[in-house]
């Protein structure tokens, strides 16, 4: 009898088992929990100053109370960071910790949160921060909001913008004096006030009423640069528009020494691989719409060395370009271009500020 009973219950628990779907469990309501924590530290207004000098340093030690799950769970917890009028539906994670109520967020963390969600470099602005604690089988719950104040820093290249009445007629999108299909230029790198670009000038632009400017972003909300009105190749943060001729130009600002020059160039190619041998330049023809410089040409065989071609500005050797690595990627005074016998489409894409580019494709 006893061993009847036994199998009865143990049949019971069978069927009561299977009746159970995976989309009942699925549909059990997850457990709250009781107290969420408190983030102490940072308090509201707290400011930051963050650099890339010292991207490795604390930026700051976040501290809060622990969660109560009515009993012993593990916990997690995880550091959000959201813009001012955020509502946390997208943060970004800037750290955290497990079973801990502190955690150390470098600067370089704190950055990338805050660049990730728009915040432009080297402007201070106001971003929330709060902390989510989350245990297996729990809601996730969170804590109160502290508003803090970053100014981010960015290794990025730097970038001028020259927006200007020449755009719409020079193939920089539709609107004259727009940042956003205005040509660029680039430094040779992060912390460096060098800038070069090249750029199609098709009529010309007069100042005071026309010409360009440089810009350090991508609006007017940053520095802006124009001519001292010596028109001498000297900038001023205060100046007017800056005038240029028809052409095409290599584009050189320094905003540390507030100077810029505009140098017009045509581009050829050149060497024993062309038709004029290293004498004679083979002109190539700019396009607006691809903003390349192309030319159909015959080549020979030649091994890169002493031999095959390269690219030259206004027939000289002042601005010439070649390719060192054989990458496709140029640099001035770059090694000889190799090539197989046949006849090429050349470009030269010089839109790409310091970043030049080359292609041969048989014909």
């Amino acid at each position: 009898m006893k061993n009847i009973s036994k199998l009865m219950i143990a049949l019971i628990g069978i069927l009561t088992m299977a009746s159970c779907s995976p989309s009942d469990v699925q549909d059990r309501p997850v457990i709250k929990g009781v107290d969420a924590p408190v983030l102490t530290a940072p308090t509201d207004g707290t400011s930051y100053v963050l650099t890339a000098a010292t991207m490795a340093l604390q930026a700051e030690r976040f501290v809060w109370t622990s969660a109560n799950y009515g009993g012993p769970v593990a916990i997690t917890y995880t550091i959000q960071i959201d813009k001012e009028n955020g509502d946390f539906s997208a943060p970004q994670v800037i750290g955290g910790a497990d079973a801990a109520n502190q955690a150390s967020v470098t600067q370089q963390a704190l950055n990338g949160g805050c660049l990730a969600l728009g915040a432009t470099p080297y402007v201070a602005a106001n971003f929330l921060v709060r902390v989510m604690s989350s245990a297996s089988g729990y809601a996730p719950m969170y804590s109160n909001v502290v508003t803090i104040s970053v100014k981010p820093y960015t290794t990025a290249t730097p970038h001028l913008w020259m927006p200007g009445s020449y755009q719409s007629t020079s193939g920089y999108g539709s609107n004259d004096w727009t940042q956003s299909t205005a040509a660029q230029l680039a430094s040779t790198g992060y912390g460096n006030a060098d800038f070069e670009g090249y750029v199609y000038i098709a009529s010309n632009q007069v100042a005071p009423s026309n010409g360009f400017k440089f810009t350090s972003q991508a609006d007017w909300n940053g520095t802006n640069y124009g001519d001292d009105g010596s028109f001498s190749g000297t900038l001023s943060t205060t100046g007017g528009n800056i005038g240029v001729n028809a052409g095409y130009y290599k584009v050189n600002a320094n905003t540390t020494n507030l100077t810029y020059t505009l140098t017009p160039t045509t581009w050829a190619i050149i060497g024993n691989a062309t038709a004029g041998g290293w004498t004679t330049d083979t002109p190539m023809t700019y396009n607006p719409t691809t903003k390349k410089w192309s030319v159909i040409a015959t080549l020979s065989t030649q091994a890169a060395t002493a031999n095959g071609l390269k690219f030259r500005a206004n027939g000289a050797w002042d601005i010439n370009l070649g390719d060192t690595g054989a990458d496709g990627v140029m640099e001035y005074g770059g090694d000889n271009i190799g090539t197989t016998a046949g006849t090429y489409l050349i470009e030269l894409d010089l839109s790409s500020p310091r970043h030049y580019t080359y292609t041969l494709t048989a014909q």
